[in-house]
């Protein structure tokens, strides 16, 4: 078989293997916001509001009671 061939095979094997990937990450994080898990939406603002002076998305207390369950 020639080299370029299987170079070519395993590389749209790849693409479809990353494609699954990444499909699974998102219906992961759609399924745990609408279950209420985690809000993103919270998390998308972060890029736009970073000051130091800015209030953290998630409390302390927050995080304690997730861990504690």
């Amino acid at each position: 078989m020639d080299p370029k061939f299987i170079q070519g095979v395993l590389y749209l094997v790849f693409i479809i293997f990353l494609t699954f990937i990444l499909y699974g990450y998102i219906i992961h994080l759609y399924r745990s916001e609408k279950k209420g898990e985690k809000d993103y939406e919270k998390y998308g603002k972060l890029a736009l509001d970073d000051e130091l002076t800015s209030k953290p998305v998630e409390g302390i207390e927050e995080e304690n009671k997730k861990e504690s369950k």
